[in-house]
């Protein structure tokens, strides 16, 4: 076999472009169809074929990383188990695909126990991403070795790249779709269904924006939320929310109830301690986190004439109170092709 002459700037950006639509396609994407990137898929997939389903009973982590890299994503244990992870997570997802039993991980920062301890199955919500998968509405493609078919895309009962978002980096490109409240989404479907030339405004007068599982208070204008929309792409402020609570001899306390979008919850309790300690918040005595299911972080007021609002005013300056969230509606179009 000869050596063939080729020019080197040409040859680079041929495999260039070749390995970034692999990385498009096969990793960093999700389909707008299924809102899913192909690790996210292969897991539900095989967690049905064994039987994990969300009448079933719990199967060890294990058994269903196994189940995926085996047949059907031939990479890492690590990188598997810890895309299951975030599916079960309620802080990462609006509306979790799966259902872990076990340590999987908390809002502090916590990870996960190790992928033999943990349990899970399908969420009821992702066996309506599965439905009618057996009635020949989707392709089905050859696996890695071709030894078995694994379905391109997930039929989908629910607009699931939309309710609960995406985020990847791509080479060249990348993608941050936010949660949304999946009656809003409907609503807009069911609209959008019966009026194909909806505009902008007249979808984002029922879908009202994000809806981030972990609350917080999103700082935007209708006007700015919807051009954002529009243009599929920009940043919009997200702010966690407080509450103050009277307390006897006329002192108040200030209870942070929510936090912006995944914010590490122990991280701020500690920037608000040091915060203290340093006096830049001579305002606040102490900082203690009450959290049990619900986020509750409670700043002691040093008397009742402190302004909570002013607090809050230092803590969105100088904390991850308030924080910036970047906005990309690109995904995979069925063309296999990305557009936003």
């Amino acid at each position: 076999m000869g050596v063939s002459q080729t020019i080197l700037h040409e040859e680079v950006e041929s495999r260039y472009l070749a390995y970034a639509l692999s990385t498009i396609v096969s990793r960093a994407l999700p389909d707008v169809r299924d809102g899913l990137k192909p690790v996210h898929r292969r897991i539900i997939y095989a967690m049905d074929a064994i039987g994990a389903k969300q009448a079933a009973r719990h199967v060890k982590s294990a058994r269903v990383v196994g189940e995926v890299i085996g047949k059907y994503h031939p990479h890492g244990d690590a990188a598997v188990y810890d895309a299951m992870v975030r599916m079960a997570q309620d802080f990462s997802l609006r509306y979790p695909l799966v259902d872990g039993q076990g340590n999987f991980g908390s809002v502090d920062g916590d990870g996960a126990a190790a992928m033999r301890y943990t349990e899970a199955k399908l969420s009821a919500i992702a066996g309506e991403l599965l439905a009618d998968l057996k009635a020949q509405t989707v392709d089905f493609t050859d696996n890695y070795d071709g030894t078995l078919t694994e379905p391109a895309v997930l039929p989908a009962r629910i607009p699931n790249l939309l309710v609960n978002g995406s985020s990847g980096i791509a080479v060249g490109m990348a993608t941050n779709i936010p949660p949304h409240n999946l009656s809003e989404v409907c609503d807009a479907l069911i609209h959008l269904i019966g009026n194909e030339d909806a505009s902008t405004a007249e979808i984002m007068a029922k879908i009202k924006g994000p809806d981030f599982p972990t609350g917080g208070q999103i700082i935007a204008s209708a006007e700015e939320i919807q051009e954002i929309y529009r243009r599929g792409k920009g940043s919009i402020k997200i702010r966690g929310e407080f509450e103050i609570e009277s307390l006897k001899r006329g002192k108040k306390q200030l209870v942070i109830t929510s936090l912006p979008y995944s914010v590490n919850k122990s991280r701020l309790v500690e920037k608000i301690a040091d915060s203290i300690l340093a006096k830049k918040l001579p305002m606040v005595t102490d900082v203690k986190d009450e959290s049990a299911e619900n986020v509750r972080i409670v700043l002691e007021l040093r008397d009742g004439k402190v302004d909570p609002e002013k607090v809050m005013t230092f803590l969105y300056k100088h904390s991850d109170m308030e924080i910036n969230f970047p906005l990309n509606f690109t995904c995979l179009t069925p063309l296999a092709t990305p557009e936003r």
